[in-house]
């Protein structure tokens, strides 16, 4: 282990010896690095002092490597070239959509935006080094503070202190009913009364819709199923096309999870329809919101072009 006040290399040291040890001739050396031949010699000669052995030696003819220097030039050579490309790296951070991303998203919303969002990323930001993480919203939240994610795409509000909330889209919930249901025969808008006396199965706990569902039920007074739940949106329009209950569907997970000849209804509710919103969330320390802003709007467009049936945000 190395002792923090003990000397080390610098880099200048170790480019004079590299430069050297390459050319074995210090004129040569001195002409690539544009320095002095004085100069080299001192830094070479720095070198030895701080490691304290002899790396070179040296006639008037020529200069050869001892098998030290021989060992040290193979080390010297690896430590700067990792060096180069730590440099190189931060200055290519330092460019706009460039480098490693690292974006969470929520399961009721991967599966129906990733879609249109993908191809996007891949066309328009062809630096950016995109990576996704599906997750439920407690854990995304939490990667998201610890700096394991960039930025994260769930259900808003998410009333947590220290982050960015950019509003992408608002979307209605639908109620999805057996085939053979009473209420599958109407096509009218529904009140939120309908789901008194209902038989109403959710998501298992972690999953937001699974809240946002509860909320809705506990406006109007209704109950939902307490012994029937599902990990994820299409067990859940199983169970519905099963018979087991009813259950509040996004609008964007129509088109996928009805599309597979479900044996469902879905019916719409009045205004005020019930439904969530979505959108972008970062650190509020992050020194990329200018990024992330411009993202949004780039979701928000390809979300957009694909018709995903949301209402977009302005």
């Amino acid at each position: 282990m190395i002792v923090i006040s003990e000397p080390l290399p610098t880099v200048a040291q170790l480019r004079a010896f590299v430069a050297v040890a390459d050319h074995l001739h210090f004129r040569e050396a001195a002409a690539t690095l544009r320095m002095s031949q004085p100069a080299l010699s001192s830094a070479v000669s720095a070198l030895e002092e701080v490691l304290g052995t002899r790396l070179l030696e040296r006639t008037t003819r020529k200069v050869l490597l001892t098998p030290e220097g021989d060992r040290v030039a193979v080390h010297a050579a690896r430590v700067l070239a990792a060096l180069d490309d730590l440099v190189n790296e931060a200055a290519q951070s330092r460019e706009p959509f460039s480098g490693p991303a690292h974006l969470g998203v929520i399961p009721t919303v991967a599966p129906y935006v990733l879609p249109a969002l993908l191809p996007m990323f891949a066309r328009k930001y062809p630096r950016l080094s995109l990576t996704v993480h599906e997750a439920k919203t407690e854990t995304v939240l939490a990667e998201l503070r610890e700096g394991r994610l960039d930025m994260v795409l769930l259900a808003l509000p998410t009333e947590v202190a220290g982050l960015v909330e950019e509003p992408l889209y608002d979307e209605e919930f639908l109620l999805a009913v057996p085939a053979g249901h009473p209420l599958a025969e109407d096509r009218g808008p529904l009140d939120r009364d309908v789901l008194k006396g209902l038989e109403i199965v959710l998501l298992n706990q972690g999953h937001c819709l699974r809240e946002q569902a509860i909320d809705v039920c506990r406006e109007v007074g209704a109950h939902a199923a307490s012994t029937t739940y599902a990990t994820s949106l299409p067990t859940l329009v199983q169970l519905v096309a099963g018979g087991l209950g009813v259950t509040l569907v996004p609008e964007s997970a129509v088109p996928v999870e009805t599309g597979k000849r479900v044996r469902i209804a879905l019916r719409r509710f009045r205004p005020p329809a019930p439904g969530r919103t979505i959108g972008l969330v970062y650190r509020a320390s992050s020194a990329k919101t200018a990024e992330y802003v411009e993202l949004a709007a780039a979701i928000r467009a390809a979300i957009g072009a694909k018709r995903v049936p949301v209402t977009i945000r302005r």
